[in-house]
């Protein structure tokens, strides 16, 4: 999964400087084409994959304020805090 965004990655970013370049020698319908695809395809495929293989295997739960995650970090700070002798 990883190297099939890294292509796609690749492909987007080619595609804007494609478009740039042809913005830069005066065509600029076909300009506006090319970056307009990298940039739709960089917000509707390349986003949503990323998305998905990063939380692929994480629990939501660990990620919300729940009374035992507050708990635990008032713990933690507890501990963390020096005696003031």
């Amino acid at each position: 999964m990883k190297y099939i965004i890294r292509i796609l990655f690749i492909a987007i970013v080619t595609l804007v400087a494609i478009g740039y370049y042809y913005k830069n020698s005066g065509d600029h319908t076909n300009g506006d084409k090319w970056v307009g695809i990298g940039i739709l395809s960089a917000s509707f495929i390349l986003m949503p994959l990323f998305i998905y293989h990063r939380w692929k295997d994480k629990k939501v739960k660990d990620y919300m304020l729940t009374e035992e995650n507050i708990k635990k970090m008032r713990d933690f700070s507890n501990e963390e805090k020096p005696d003031k002798n």
